[in-house]
């Protein structure tokens, strides 16, 4: 268990008393009686950040959001988004596919030592980085539709070249979790891919509905499931948990009200968005840019704190905790 006040942070920057971060469960947590609304008041940096440090990728996901390329940050800009960012507990350092820089190692070395970072990825590129990156990295995420007809349906890549980065990483002792994008084709899949993270130890599975942006706009309207189908599914997901005792944590993230704006993205020229924001433009919502500003001032304007705390906190998020 790691309490947020571990790394080093600007005395002058506050975070919510009482909320920590499980690494074995990959996840945050507070007391129940936890104030929300008080504690993002009091708070002065946010929970959780996502630092794109690229756009490219090298797969050509049906339900990807993010398709609008931009010029990758130098390290040099990516040095002061990290001064920028100090107080934040959490980085995901991510894309595009991060671990297509080749300097990415680099990188999570230049940021390793001021917050818990994860790294959101497809893993094809495990192998060139996992050892340097090893004792610096929290967990890798990796995007996973498998069994492989789905995932290679949904992903238009290698099943085996992601399966082998997995093991890369694993061998270097980077933890790992899973997510996927739930679409009406894909349900039959669900339980197929908690078993793969049973088998593989993962330490959660994240399913997340689509968004209608970038290549999700030419999904096909069917494949946009309803919330309550979603909820249905992940009930009947996790009763099949119970069934065969699957030990990865399960979550579900629906767009509703109270996830409005809960993330917040760093694109690579240094604009942060609040995202996803249903009524604006591509769903951003641009709140500043941590190449000019300290993410302390971004958090004063930030209009959606108490969502973002509810979500990483798991308490506006179908939930089951990791353990058989």
């Amino acid at each position: 268990m790691t309490h947020l006040g571990m790394p080093a942070v600007p005395a002058q920057t506050r975070r919510p008393v009482g909320v920590e971060f499980s690494a074995q469960g990959h996840h945050f947590h507070a007391p129940d009686d936890l104030d929300v609304q008080a504690a993002a008041e009091a708070a002065t940096a946010p929970l959780s950040v996502i630092v794109q440090v690229t756009k490219r990728c090298n797969f050509d996901c049906n339900m990807c959001s993010e398709t609008l390329q931009m010029p990758d940050p130098t390290l040099q800009q990516l040095d002061t988004m990290r001064q920028n960012l100090a107080g934040t507990a959490r980085v995901f350092l991510s894309g595009g596919e991060p671990m297509m820089r080749k300097d990415f190692s680099d990188i999570v070395d230049m940021w390793h030592q001021d917050a818990i970072l994860a790294v959101p990825t497809n893993a094809t590129h495990g192998m060139e980085h996992a050892k340097r990156i090893a004792g610096k990295v929290a967990y890798a995420n990796v995007g996973f539709e498998g069994p492989r007809a789905a995932f290679q349906r949904i992903r238009s890549h290698d099943y085996d070249l992601t399966m082998t980065g997995i093991r890369a990483l694993q061998e270097h002792g980077i933890p790992i979790s899973m997510s996927a994008v739930v679409t009406r084709s894909y349900l039959p899949s669900m339980p197929y891919v908690v078993q793969i993270a049973d088998v593989l130890d993962a330490g959660k599975v994240k399913f997340i509905m689509p968004l209608r942006k970038g290549n999700a706009l030419k999904l096909p309207e069917h494949e946009f499931i309803s919330n309550d189908e979603a909820e249905q599914a992940f009930s009947r997901l996790v009763a099949e948990r119970t069934t065969h005792r699957w030990s990865p944590a399960l979550r579900l993230t629906t767009w509703t009200p109270e996830n409005e704006g809960h993330m917040i993205c760093v694109e690579p020229n240094g604009v942060a968005r609040a995202w996803p924001v249903y009524e604006a433009p591509d769903l951003w919502l641009e709140i500043g840019n941590v190449l000019h500003e300290p993410v302390s001032d971004i958090w004063k304007r930030y209009p959606y704190k108490r969502n973002h705390l509810q979500k990483y906190l798991s308490r506006t998020i179908s939930s089951v905790p990791q353990g058989v």
